[in-house]
């Protein structure tokens, strides 16, 4: 078993430098994939791709978050790595909990290790409810409370299981399909507290998600997932009863 960290950035110039530092500083190597970032990110983004133990790529367009780990996925299992843990540039993580999530994936290594945040008070009320609506429908997705949050970026993919998925969202509805995708085949998903603070512009903080575009996503993607999910409980009914009536006949 072998864990990298896998950080997607878009325009974090003041953050994304001391994040790469201290993923460094918790003995994990980095892939870091620059989204199209503009002139300030892209320069702080090779700047702390200088660094030793961090592997680079560079995305001309910007293509969004989901579109941007699943590069981190394929480039990680090139460089041998097995699993991957999703950290967001934007210093929001509380990155003293890396080792916690790195020891609970080694001692499950098959499992999906899942950070449920914590937030303070400079949490935006609107995401608080937003969040609120996605754990509803993951609830309903998954047939019970398997996953506490799907939207929070700080986990760990088991990357062979990733790579069985096929097509997943390619921007900010990417976090909550792949949880739940995982979940149906058979991964299971383990739920570890972790804090997070939203920062200040001022301290860097900076947020890539469009309130009406990404919801606008995440809707459709929570219908496809219903949607399947009727047809998943369809199936596993009918292939109940026909396996009854095979023994009863």
């Amino acid at each position: 078993m072998s864990v990298c960290a896998i950080v997607p950035t878009y325009n974090n110039p003041l953050t994304i430098e001391r994040v790469v530092e201290r993923i460094l500083e918790a003995g994990l190597e980095v892939v870091l994939i620059d989204d199209g970032s503009a002139e300030a990110g892209a320069a702080a983004a090779r700047k702390a791709a200088e660094q030793p133990k961090v592997h680079f790529l560079r995305r001309e367009r910007n293509g969004g978050k989901g579109a941007a780990v699943q590069d981190g996925f394929t480039y990680a299992r090139k460089l041998g790595f097995t699993h991957g843990l999703q950290v967001d540039a934007d210093g929001q993580h509380d990155l003293d909990d890396i080792p916690l999530f790195v020891e609970t994936s080694r001692t499950h290594p098959d499992a999906l290790i899942l950070g449920y945040p914590l937030f303070d008070e400079s949490a935006p009320k609107g995401r608080l409810i937003g969040r609120k609506i996605s754990i509803f429908w993951c609830n309903l997705e998954t047939w019970g409370k398997k996953i506490v949050d799907p939207l929070c970026g700080f986990r760990i993919y088991p990357l062979a299981a990733c790579a069985k998925l096929g097509p997943l969202g390619q921007r900010m509805d990417f976090d909550a399909e792949i949880a739940v995708r995982l979940v149906w085949d058979g991964v299971p998903a383990l739920n570890l507290p972790t804090k997070v603070r939203y920062l200040t512009p001022e301290e860097g903080g900076v947020s890539s998600f469009d309130m009406f575009r990404d919801n606008i996503r995440i809707s459709w993607m929570h219908t496809r997932l219903v949607t399947r999910g009727i047809f998943r409980a369809l199936g596993y009914v009918f292939r109940t009863l026909l396996g009854k009536r095979a023994k009863s006949g």
